[in-house]
């Protein structure tokens, strides 16, 4: 059993509940215990079960405190998207039965697209997305942005830059980056819708988000969107 195999290998590792990636809190009141897994670690392990765990030990490692334990359960979840087609909407709904364990910015981002945003895209039914950008929970939010990554990789561009104007106004800088980070996968599809958004929008966008967005223009460009200028079109 996997559980059992971590809590043997890691029963004297000590918890911190902060990395060097990850602040101590980002919510007020959550606590995030860590060990230090590397990404490596998790996808050994990930690789290693993901045909054969069972529903119950997966739900329990996804509610695990320990955040490098649900992070390995994610990944599994998502490997499963892979070789499960049948067993989409079965994984789906342990993923959303289970969305307030989802709560770190690197849960949401190996688990978002590969599992939400790819089962929504199958059924093309966003309104679960807009549901939960306009939630008060943090994470929720992360994940209806980070979800239409799947979505950009299959030219549906709309439902981003729909999502990004719910949350433009959005305070948390971890939200400004996923919102510029999707603009900017946007524009690989479609460079000029992504300049027509940010010509529309420039003034009221946070300037985090905004610099995430342009990362793939020319410098002299990018100077040129900071200032407003878009004359050069």
């Amino acid at each position: 059993m996997l559980l059992q195999e971590l809590r043997e290998l890691y029963k004297d590792s000590p918890l911190s509940t902060h990395t060097r990636y990850h602040k101590q809190s980002y919510v007020d009141g959550q606590i995030d215990y860590f060990i230090g897994l590397n990404s490596a670690t998790i996808g050994s392990f990930s690789s290693k079960y993901y045909k054969t765990i069972e529903k119950p030990e997966l739900v329990e490692l996804l509610r695990h405190k320990i955040h490098d334990f649900r992070s390995i359960a994610l990944s599994i979840m998502c490997k499963q998207m892979d070789i499960k087609p049948n067993k989409h909407k079965e994984i789906v709904e342990m993923y959303l039965e289970n969305l307030d364990y989802v709560n770190n910015w690197d849960l949401v981002d190996i688990s978002a697209s590969k599992i939400l945003g790819r089962y929504l895209y199958e059924i093309n039914d966003f309104d679960l997305l807009y549901e939960l950008s306009k939630s008060e929970n943090l994470w929720y939010k992360r994940v209806s942005i980070v979800a239409t990554y799947h979505l950009i990789k299959n030219n549906l561009l709309q439902v981003t830059l729909d999502i990004v104007d719910t949350l433009i106004f959005e305070q948390h800088d971890l939200m400004h980056k996923a919102c510029g980070w999707m603009l900017r996968e946007l524009g690989k599809r479609d460079l000029n819708l992504l300049t027509d958004y940010l010509e529309t929008n420039y003034m009221i966008m946070p300037r985090t988000m905004l610099r995430y967005a342009i990362e793939k223009y020319p410098e002299d460009i990018r100077k040129r969107i900071l200032k407003g200028d878009f004359l050069w079109r």
